[in-house]
């Protein structure tokens, strides 16, 4: 019996542990997740000698984060419709495949990109096939616009055999009047569609006041640079790339913004890039804009936050590009921030250093996993931090892998470190004589409604005169708690909080919380079962064998249990059940307790 005994205690010391670090951690994401190219640039697109990176994982914080405080500038991508021809790059997809295009316009999104500028070549062919896709695609993203820049290419080789430019620029415009600019999803300034046009003036001598008069519809007109402001029939310019400046076209830019000043009434679009190279272009001329490792797209940043904030607002943004890959200037893939970062662990500390400039970096993320595949965030922290302690969150005591990723600021990629294993030892072995639980364990809520327990602190024996602080961890959104009151000191007896929880919405993720298997009483029996038996007589093997594997089941069945409601049985379409932790705080000794709410 005495064996029996100790075996069930072996076990329930094992069951204990892992059910603690097992109810804390509840994955959120994957280890190969974090690592995965998670843009619509093609996975099997490799990175490239003229700078563009492979397909890589990217941060999708806003690109409004990168502009002036207030700024209510729209953001646009400048899109390049010509891949999946052989007169192009291979970069892995076609343009005209609806997929990828969908896949395009919610990556734009899901980085804070509000519409796209189609780089457009006239009626007919594959690029106008892609720009119809596109269209479709933004009709069905409410608030996502999309807008057409008429190439010099669609004047060129227009379908109207003989046309003369003048011709070709009225047929292409009044295409665009029948085709697109009665989409929901067309860019439009004061009800008025907007248009552009890249160098069509440089190629050709047309009259655009006489080309307005033939459409029914006034479009907004945007040209080129400095002299758009003031071009005829211009409601406004846009701002390109000068690959050919010494100055990463800063002065260009400065320049730009400064000429559209003077023009109040007009539209003032700007342009941000990450560098340019077109030595993989078939037309290629050597034009090299460095990179500098993500700086160059930081710097044109801040020359708009330089001369526009709140009370002086930039019209509108481009970026250039999205996917021009020939030249070097696609955003598509991500920018590379040249950035690593390392994990160490000292004690319950998880450090780390960051190899590279941090003014790439946006903030960190601190993960922690039981089998280094399936992470939880334990906390964002911004950039210049480089430790979190544990104990700060409550991490009930085990072995786990920790991972820390530097997210890039928007657009750049995202490094994540090696797995670092740490043993936490945050709650002490001896809670200082102190009992500390919840009654009841499991509370059962409807949706929009709330429910109370009861927190109890009981001295084990004399007195405890610290002030016990009590907090939630874990909570989803949706959930609040509050404690009344918000400390406690047992003293010579008990001492109580009421714990009010409550459903503002019941959107939270299901929680998911793993629970003690078979396998793990496996383990722990043969951790410490193996030496122990080997110590008992053959004849005597087979009833302590059974005897442990009774207890084991017996232990297995409740130490995860706890008297609350198992997460696992509770139905994804009914209801939804989380696991708070409860925490304890005083100046001797840190407390914790679980318990199990499951919203109707």
């Amino acid at each position: 019996m005495c064996r029996i005994a100790f075996c069930a205690a072996v076990l329930l010391l094992s069951a204990t542990g892992v059910c603690l670090a097992g109810n804390y951690v509840v994955p959120t994401t994957t280890l190969t997740a974090q690592k995965a190219n998670n843009t619509s640039a093609a996975n099997s697109f490799a990175s490239q000698t003229n700078g563009n990176s492979g397909a890589s994982n990217v941060s999708k914080v806003d690109v409004h984060s990168l502009l002036y405080s207030g700024a209510t500038t729209n953001i646009y991508a400048h899109l390049m419709v010509w891949f999946g021809g052989s007169n192009h790059m291979n970069v892995g997809y076609s343009s005209t495949d609806a997929a990828h295009v969908h896949a395009q316009v919610t990556d734009m999104i899901s980085r804070g990109i509000d519409g796209v500028i189609v780089d457009w070549y006239g009626a007919g062919n594959n690029e106008d096939q892609a720009t119809k896709l596109i269209m479709a695609e933004a009709e069905s993203h409410p608030g996502f616009t999309f807008a057409i820049m008429i190439d010099q290419g669609a004047i060129k080789w227009d379908s109207c055999t003989g046309c003369s430019a003048q011709q070709a620029l009225v047929s292409d415009l009044q295409y665009l009047e029948q085709t697109y600019f009665p989409s929901k999803a067309y860019m439009t300034r004061q009800g008025r569609p907007v248009v552009t046009n890249f160098d069509i003036d440089l190629h050709y001598s047309v009259d655009w006041t006489a080309a307005a008069a033939e459409l029914s519809t006034q479009p907004v007109f945007l040209f080129q640079n400095n002299g758009g402001f003031s071009h005829v029939v211009s409601d406004g310019a846009y701002s390109w790339i000068m690959p050919t400046t010494s100055d990463y076209g800063m002065s260009y830019l400065s320049s730009f913004y400064d000429a559209g000043i003077p023009f109040t009434g007009e539209q003032t679009v700007g342009a941000t890039y990450k560098g340019f190279n077109d030595s993989l272009a078939s037309w290629g001329a050597g034009r090299v804009m460095g990179q500098q490792c993500g700086q160059t797209w930081l710097q044109t940043f801040s020359e708009i936050n330089s001369l526009y904030h709140s009370g002086k607002q930039l019209s509108g943004l481009q970026l250039v590009t999205w996917n021009d890959y020939e030249e070097g200037t696609e955003i598509e893939s991500g920018i590379n921030n040249c950035v690593s970062v390392s994990a160490s662990a000292s004690g319950n500390t998880l450090k780390w250093t960051l190899k590279g400039n941090e003014s790439t970096v946006d903030h960190y993320i601190a993960y922690i996993s039981t089998d280094g595949q399936n992470l939880m965030s334990v906390s964002d922290l911004g950039a210049g931090a480089t430790s979190l302690n544990l104990c700060s969150y409550s991490v009930p005591n085990g072995s786990y892998t920790l991972y820390v990723q530097a997210v890039g600021k928007p657009s750049m990629t995202n490094q994540i470190s090696g797995g670092v294993k740490l043993t936490s030892t945050c709650i002490a072995s001896s809670s200082g004589g102190v009992t500390f639980g919840a009654s009841p364990t499991a509370l059962t809520i409807s949706s929009g409604g709330s429910g109370n327990l009861t927190i109890t602190a009981t001295p084990k024996s004399g007195t405890f005169n610290s002030t016990i602080a009590l907090t939630c961890a874990g909570l989803p959104s949706g959930l609040s708690c509050s404690f009344s009151p918000s400390s406690i000191t047992p003293g010579n007896k008990a001492a109580s909080s009421v714990l009010a929880v409550s459903v503002t919405s019941t959107t939270a993720e299901n929680a998911k919380r793993s629970r003690y298997t078979p396998a793990v009483w496996m383990f722990s029996l043969g951790l410490f079962g193996v030496t122990f038996i080997g110590n008992i007589r053959r004849k005597k093997i087979i009833p302590v064998l059974g005897a442990c594997l009774l207890a084991a089941m017996i232990v297995g069945g409740t130490s995860c249990g706890g008297g609350s409601v198992p997460v696992s049985t509770v139905k994804a379409s009914s209801s939804k059940a989380y696991s708070i932790t409860i925490n304890g705080a005083s100046s001797s000794v840190q407390l914790s307790t679980t318990v199990v709410v499951t919203v109707k």
